[in-house]
């Protein structure tokens, strides 16, 4: 009984492994805010990079969900500070696709913010409708205002492979409240601003802004989350070779533009003999021996590094391969 329920736990733990390798791997840009630029500058008083708010936002969102396997900023940021992109550059698919590759993900999303502010509307009940309750407001009659913030996304999902737009989502949020201020219950909503604004925080969450926000980016996420089989699979041929080898370390001539990631297990093989055309001399097929894995921890755009077990000792110039 103890040894069923043994195979029992090993069998779904290993099912756990695959689905977890199974996922989908993106990489979110921040979100393009050009059209609201000023619309956001008049509302927080300062020019506040709301795109890498709701980039933020919707990050937390995917992996909240799980469907998606997203990549941390701190590689993101890495990289495109070493590729030089421009903020036009990333909003462009082929460009956008390019990163993507350096990345080692299936699919980049890349969205822009295209309403980010205030609906305010102010309502007036003139004294002759009141009747005889005008003597306590005066003839002018009542003045009720009411804010209302209203927010609204697009993304896209960029294939890494084709530059293909696969799918777009789009998310909108409203919210709405009488005599109070989109970013507070009142005072300038431009003394709330700031460049580090954090739209994460529960503070701004709370807010009117915050509450249309979190509306749109939530809406939007969940249409990502539904596209997801849109996303291809694809079975990524690695093969490379061996560079340097010194005790147990391994650098190969392959990186993430080849599809290597960190935690990636490749077979190392060695060449035994080469089978060739007798007539020609021409080199026919290379019969192998593997002689033990690699397993990735670091990589960069060109080149990997990996921990080394095996039969025998590895050599610059043995095979690298996709484990079998």
């Amino acid at each position: 009984m103890r040894r069923w329920i043994g195979l029992v736990f090993l069998s779904v733990f290993v099912v756990s492994i695959c689905a977890a390798q199974e996922k989908k791997r993106v990489a979110v840009l921040d979100f393009d805010y050009a059209t609201v630029q000023n619309s956001v500058s008049a509302l927080f008083g300062a020019n506040v990079d709301v795109g890498k708010g709701i980039s933020d936002l919707v990050v937390n969102n995917l992996v909240k969900s799980g469907v998606y396997s997203v990549i941390e900023r701190a590689a993101l940021e890495k990289v495109l500070a070493e590729q030089n992109f421009s903020n036009s550059d990333r909003a462009d698919s082929t460009t956008a696709a390019q990163l993507g590759r350096i990345l080692g993900v299936d699919a980049i999303i890349i969205g822009s913010i295209t309403q980010f502010g205030r609906d305010d509307k102010t309502t007036n009940v003139g004294g002759g409708m009141l009747g005889g309750i005008t003597g306590r407001f005066g003839i002018g009659g009542v003045s009720k205002r009411e804010s209302k913030a209203v927010v609204a996304i697009s993304a896209r999902l960029v294939s890494t492979e084709t530059a293909e737009i696969l799918t777009v989502a789009s998310g909108k949020g409203e919210s709405n409240r009488s005599g109070t201020s989109l970013l507070g219950a009142g005072g300038s909503s431009g003394a709330s601003g700031n460049a580090a604004y954090d739209m994460s925080s529960s503070n701004f969450a709370q807010t009117i802004l915050g509450e249309a926000v979190h509306e749109a980016v939530n809406s939007l996420s969940r249409e990502l989350d539904q596209n997801v089989d849109r996303v291809p699979a694809k079975e990524l041929k690695i093969e490379g070779l061996v560079a340097d080898a010194t005790e147990g370390t391994l650098i190969l001539n392959v990186g993430t533009g080849a599809g290597v990631k960190v935690g990636d297990r490749l077979e190392i093989r060695r060449a035994v003999r080469e089978i060739k055309d007798p007539a020609t001399g021409r080199v026919l097929r290379r019969i192998e021996d593997t002689i033990g894995e690699v397993v990735i921890t670091e990589a960069d755009d060109i080149s990997s590094v990996g921990t080394f077990t095996g039969s025998s000792p590895a050599q610059v110039g043995d095979t690298v391969r996709n484990a079998r």
